[in-house]
């Protein structure tokens, strides 16, 4: 059995009451030359990060902000306009892997090496951006062995001299976007509103001109994709329910990465639907052209759903549960979130296409 939860109807922006936030030694960002923002997670957590990055980019306008991130995360770089560069990176405080013991001189020296790339980069301050479940500390402590002088965290531990600044985080449950705005706060930088929003370059408009010609609209997207297996609905169950969205009369396209070739010729040939096919993979920035264009988007707790919400297209969501919903969900656009007993394998196709279908039906009578 599965549960939907409905989202709200887009609302203004509004930046959240930063009022909790204690008082702080603020920084003269005007006076910064380099500023580098970090944020270990993936694509959706990079582009949750948006407000924040609008905000530092007010408050720095003429410093250069690089993020230090995964590949995952680096793939929003094209869209987030406030960004001068990226670091990419895997270090070990943020590593998942488990399946292959730690080779320790590996990471140690893999450790050393970003240590001494953020030290050739000059920066003049870090700002430790981190979910609640995760700790700013080892970050905080390679800034320092990197000699940058402003280190800010959101922290309610004490960590001697590894970070300069040291931001008491919110009480009780925050939106990641509302939690990277209550640390710029702690450190004087005034939010600049907290919808998450993406800058479309022209190129990647006319890619996904070529890649959708010939589809019918209006359509409905399925995005198979997530880079955390917990989080990921079985390909069978996505494609149950893209036959049921295209028996109801909307064509389905299903796309994601490259890597994510095989999941969607699975979802495809397992609907059996000739009103079901496969979108080439396309890049994250045609990607977010794309799902501009699409009723709906179908898919998983995942970089697509973030940037449905970015672009303001609906999304009905098998929501894996592993992560609260209230940290992660969309916020500024029309969203269904279908949640089974356990985990997102427990999901009905037929609830998570009932919630699609319920969105395009609304959107209809508009």
């Amino acid at each position: 059995m599965s549960a939907t939860f409905q989202m709200p109807a887009p609302r203004p922006e509004v930046a959240p009451d930063h009022s909790i936030a204690p008082s702080q030694s603020h920084v003269d960002w005007t006076e910064l030359g380099r500023i580098l923002v970090v944020r270990p997670g993936n694509l959706g957590d990079a582009l949750m990060l948006s407000p924040a990055l609008r905000a530092l980019r007010a408050a720095a306008p003429h410093a250069r902000i690089d993020l230090l991130t995964s590949p995952s995360g680096a793939a929003a770089r094209e869209l987030l306009g406030s960004l001068d560069g990226v670091v990419v990176g895997t270090p070990s405080w943020y590593d998942r892997s488990t399946t292959n013991p730690v080779d320790v001189n590996r990471s140690a020296l893999q450790e050393r090496a970003l240590i001494g790339s953020l030290a050739n980069r000059g920066y003049d301050a870090m700002i430790v951006f981190t979910s609640a479940t995760q700790s700013p500390w080892a970050a905080a402590h390679a800034g320092l062995l990197a000699g940058i002088g402003v280190r800010a965290v959101h922290s309610t531990e004490t960590g001697g001299v590894v970070a300069s600044h040291c931001v008491r985080p919110p009480e009780g449950p925050a939106h990641q976007v509302d939690r990277a705005l209550h640390l710029l706060h702690g450190l004087g930088v005034p939010a600049r509103g907290a919808v998450v929003r993406v800058d479309i370059p022209e190129r990647a408009r006319a890619a996904a001109d070529l890649a959708l010609a010939g589809t019918a609209a209006p359509f409905a997207l399925v995005t198979p994709g997530c880079t955390r297996d917990e989080l990921r609905y079985s390909a069978t169950g996505f494609a149950t329910t893209a036959a049921m969205l295209a028996d109801s009369g909307v064509p389905v396209l299903v796309t994601g990465s490259a890597r994510e070739r095989d999941l969607i010729a699975e979802v495809v040939s397992r609907a059996r639907h000739p009103g079901v096919r496969a979108l080439e993979p396309v890049s994250v920035a045609v990607l977010a052209s794309v799902i501009a264009r699409a009723e709906v988007l179908v898919g998983n707790d995942s970089g697509p759903m973030h940037l449905a919400e970015a672009v303001g297209t609906p999304v009905a969501i098998a929501f894996g549960g592993a992560d609260r919903a209230e940290d992660t969900r969309p916020r500024h656009t029309r969203a269904h979130l279908v949640r089974g007993t356990v985990s997102c394998l427990d999901i009905a196709p037929a609830d998570l296409a009932t919630a699609a279908l319920s969105l395009l039906r609304r959107l209809a009578k508009n």
